[in-house]
């Protein structure tokens, strides 16, 4: 093969198009400039050695043969360890006397896991190097800046220099990202895959990292992809303009993990009553994938602290929740002044749910929110108005279990929590047992059909043991507070059955019985030595059994009223659901014992031994009652507005309409009365279901004399009318918007809720003053979407409204009892700022009721908020403004009013 034809070889390569394999093209280059010389010489030395070679004896040729080398010299390893990709959109230029090929327009190159993107990209196959820049179009603006990717890491410079042996770099003005930073540097160098050197560099978090509202600036910077940046002097830049805030030397943590750990730096504040402080400072432990741990703490200088635990925890397809524990040592004023007062008080929050996925056979569920009673009112760490004005604390963990055995078993065990925060008063459950079989239907033929009276007969077995504990907020986590436990069981065999009469009356009976077991049972004398009644608690098993039978019947009645096709109106439909239930109790005297009030023992009284119990004591007296009700519902059909439909539209005129009483037939004296008040309410929903109005009212029958006490006597035979309105009372509730609701308000709701709080703002927003990154609205302003071209055309907002009447006459005092209005309205002002408010007015009291103003401005990547409670005894103000990234969270300025809580 001779140099003229592989130069026509060649040839052919260098127009094939562009996307031919550069590897290819790099050995060939190699194969001419090294080996086109050395081929030539070998081919002539052998055509002259063939020819000596016939002239000589066969043994000298075969001698000679053998010790010519076919091939001295060794081929040359390309320098590229795999193929090469590239691509352009005007030309692919390749020079073989430079060794270098060039990419222009919309240049790609890709080679192992290196991506490079640019306007030029130059190759250098001889150094083993590339170069990217960009292009300048011809207005003179820089365009196709590089963009340059190895691994997990990425790179948009204005230009660079890479090595493909040595893997190192030079690049010019980059811009990248790790984590929440965007980084920019004036030059980087690239040492090896994990270390950078960078000068002239910013950070910030913000989205423009060319012209950033805040970043920090530093000369001197090492940087180690994924886990973190040592800089020399850092200076912290405002909007351009530098500020004081400097440090010799910084640190910033960076990870690809969810979450590290780390100090929380606290904020500084001051208190008339308690002082200087340091607050939300503390550490964040990242103990694995699963849970974490947060300690938060606070400090006062006249000695007030608290002390905050908080930790989440999750499991794929088993469960999640999360613990709070929290505990303030709250001291006011100074010791020896009058108003100096000292005093302990915490709180402990735990949800916990379990996927339905990973045991469909039993669940597990905890809602915890128990502590001292005055917790949310005087807490340093809580602005939450909803959930000081809540009067009780409540809490439920259960765990229930079922036994696919036939019949069916299903088990639970719950503890109960219930404080009232007004009286200090707990009421708590540990435990509650409840077991049931499911019914047994001992009549049903083999077909299963159960139909009739007699096939429908069915019975179950329930089982409820408890041991019930009332103490009080003092005695609570004390020995005192098992000292009055009541424990006992009731076991009841409910046997029931259901029919239909005249195919349109839907029957029922049952008839239950109830076993109950007690282990403690009252004993009561009267004790001459003390001259009073003396009640003993006897300890020790006991029990008592009871029946009952109850029955209803009821109907369903449609009635319709068609006014035309060609009305408005063209018809209304009434259903009414009128039912009659009956229940018999009989009397239980043999479980009642008398005991003596007086010395003489000629006054007695009767009580039952199981009084207090946790489940009561038998009734004395026979229960004979039957009651009526009546349900009733009104629904229209109009004609739509929309000409283009053929069906009338359907809307509802009354959600509900009850009536319901009841007739005692063993009521008798003076003070029994057989008729029960007439309880009527109602609700429906207007103005396109944004209005809910609920009404109720009471209807007594009886009269009352001069000094308001109801008598014996109907009020149509006392000289009024057939019904006394004793009460009523109607609420609106009207919620409108411009706007969707996302689910993270719906998730700002439910967490207001677990603190005590409400759903809606009317009480204002609950101000979580451990983090206030997040926004006081909806968050909506983090969505650059949600703003438009023509703000002005669109002012999203959204309105909550209020209203309650109550009506008071049951001895004829005849007046309004309650009336106010409360109205919470959130607008966005302009596409950066966002007010709110809070308000209402009691026409009763003439007054205006919680009031709280709220204003927050968006600053891109930081937050600026400020909400003031200007009336009342929860007055206060906070104004806060910060980063929003986590990662810089604790550069921030927090400053709020105090109050004596």
């Amino acid at each position: 093969m001779t140099c003229q034809k592989t130069s026509h070889i060649f040839t052919k390569i260098v127009f094939k198009p562009l996307h031919t394999n550069l590897f290819n093209i790099v050995l060939l280059s190699f194969f001419l400039t090294l080996g086109c010389g050395n081929l030539y010489s070998q081919e002539t030395n052998k055509k002259k050695k063939a020819a000596s070679a016939n002239k000589q004896p066969d043994s000298i040729k075969t001698a000679t043969i053998d010790t010519i080398k076919v091939d001295s010299i060794k081929p040359k390893k390309a320098f590229l360890d795999g193929k090469v990709k590239y691509k352009a959109k005007d030309y692919a230029k390749i020079d073989q006397k430079r060794k270098l090929i060039t990419l222009y327009n919309e240049a790609e190159l890709y080679y192992q896991d290196v991506e490079l993107k640019s306007g030029i990209i130059v190759l250098d196959y001889e150094k083993n190097e590339v170069y990217a820049g960009r292009l300048k179009d011809s207005a003179g603006v820089y365009t196709q800046y590089p963009n340059f990717k190895q691994g997990a890491s990425a790179v948009e410079p204005d230009s660079i220099r890479f090595n493909f042996k040595t893997q190192k770099a030079l690049i010019w003005n980059s811009r990248s990202e790790q984590g929440e930073f965007r980084i920019k540097a004036g030059i980087t160098k690239k040492e090896n895959d994990s270390v950078y050197f960078l000068k002239g560099a910013r950070f910030t978090t913000a989205k423009d990292v060319d012209n950033p509202e805040y970043y920090f600036q530093t000369n001197k910077v090492k940087f180690i992809p994924g886990k973190k940046v040592i800089t020399g002097l850092t200076n912290m830049v405002i909007a351009d303009v530098p500020t004081p805030i400097a440090l010799p030397f910084a640190y910033f943590p960076m990870t690809n993990e969810k979450s590290v750990s780390g100090l929380i730096l606290p904020s500084y504040n001051d208190s008339n009553t308690r002082g200087f402080s340091l607050q939300n400072g503390g550490y964040y432990f990242a103990l694995s994938d699963n849970y974490d741990l947060t300690v938060l703490g606070d400090y006062y200088t006249n000695g007030s602290y608290a002390m905050r635990f908080e930790s989440a925890y999750a499991k794929r397809y088993k469960y999640r929740g999360n613990i709070n524990i929290r505990f303030e040592n709250l001291i006011s004023s100074e010791r020896g002044y009058p108003d100096y007062s000292k005093q302990n008080i915490y709180n402990i929050q735990w949800s916990h749910s379990k996927d339905t996925k990973a045991s469909p056979n039993s669940s597990f569920s905890a809602s915890v929110n128990m502590g001292s009673s005055k917790y949310f009112k005087q807490s340093i760490n809580q602005a939450n108005i909803g959930s000081s004005l809540n009067n009780t604390l409540s809490s439920s963990v259960s765990y229930s279990k079922n036994f696919n055995t036939l019949p069916q078993i299903r088990t639970s065990i719950t503890a109960t929590h219930s404080q009232n925060t007004q009286t200090e008063v707990i009421n708590m459950t540990l435990p509650t047992l409840e077991a049931s079989v499911d019914r047994i239907y001992p009549f049903v033929g083999k077909n299963g059909v159960k139909k009739g009276f007699i096939k429908n007969i069915n019975f179950q077995y329930n089982l409820s043991g408890k041991n019930s504990i009332v103490t009080t907020d003092s005695l609570f986590f004390k020995p005192q507070m098992f000292d009055n436990a009541k424990i006992g069981a009731k076991h009841s065999i409910p046997i029931s059955t259901n029919f239909k009469i005249f195919k349109y009356f839907s029957a029922s009976t049952t008839a239950n019985y109830q076993e109950v077991w007690q282990t403690k049972t009252v004993e009561k004398h009267y004790d001459t030595d003390q001259s009073k009644v003396v009640e003993n608690v006897v300890n020790g098993f006991d029990a008592y059994r009871t029946y009952s039978f109850s029955s209803s019947l009821g109907t369903t009645i449609y009635g319709t009223f068609n006014f035309g096709e060609d009305k408005k109106i063209k018809s209304i439909r009434h259903v009414m659901r009128p039912s009659v239930s009956y229940g018999y109790t009989p009397s239980f005297e043999k479980y009642y014992d008398t005991y003596a009030t007086d010395a003489t023992g000629t006054i007695t009284k009767e009580y039952s031994r199981f009084e207090g119990g946790i489940f009561g004591a038998p009734g004395n007296a026979n229960s004979n009652i039957i009651g009526f009700d009546l349900s009733n519902t009104f629904e229209a059909k109009v004609t739509d507005r929309d000409s283009t439909k053929t069906e009338p539209k359907k809307i509802m005129l009354l959600n509900n309409l009850n009536f319901s009483t009841s007739y005692n037939f063993n009521a008798d004296g003076i003070n029994s009365f057989a008729w029960q008040p007439v309880r009527v309410s109602g609700g429906t929903q207007l103005l396109q279901d944004k209005m809910n109005v609920n009404f109720g009212a009471t209807l007594n029958p009886y009269a009352i004399d001069n000094s308001g006490r109801q008598i014996n006597k109907f009020n149509i035979d006392n000289g009024g009318s057939l019904f006394r309105m004793t009460s009523a009372n109607m609420t609106l509730n009207y919620s409108i918007s411009n706007k969707d609701k996302d689910k993270k308000k719906k998730d700002e709701n439910k967490q207001s809720e677990r603190n005590g709080g409400r759903e809606d703002d009317l009480f204002g927003t609950n101000t979580d003053l451990n983090d206030q990154r997040k926004s006081q609205f909806d968050g909506s302003e983090e969505d650059d979407n949600a703003i438009t071209e023509f703000f002005n055309a669109k002012l999203p907002w959204d309105m909550t409204l209020a209203y309650s009447l109550t009506y008071g006459n049951t001895a004829r005092e005849n007046k309004i009892i309650g009336n106010s209005i409360m109205i919470s309205a959130n607008m966005d002002i302009t596409p950066k700022w966002k007010g709110g408010i809070s308000t209402g007015y009691d026409f009763v009291q003439k007054g205006v009721t919680f009031t709280q103003l709220r204003f927050e401005r968006d600053l891109l990547s930081w937050r600026m908020d400020f909400n003031w409670t200007p009336l009342g005894t929860n007055s206060n103000w906070n104004f806060f403004i910060g980063i929003k990234s986590g990662v810089l969270s604790d550069i921030k300025w927090n400053k709020r009013s105090t109050n004596n809580r």
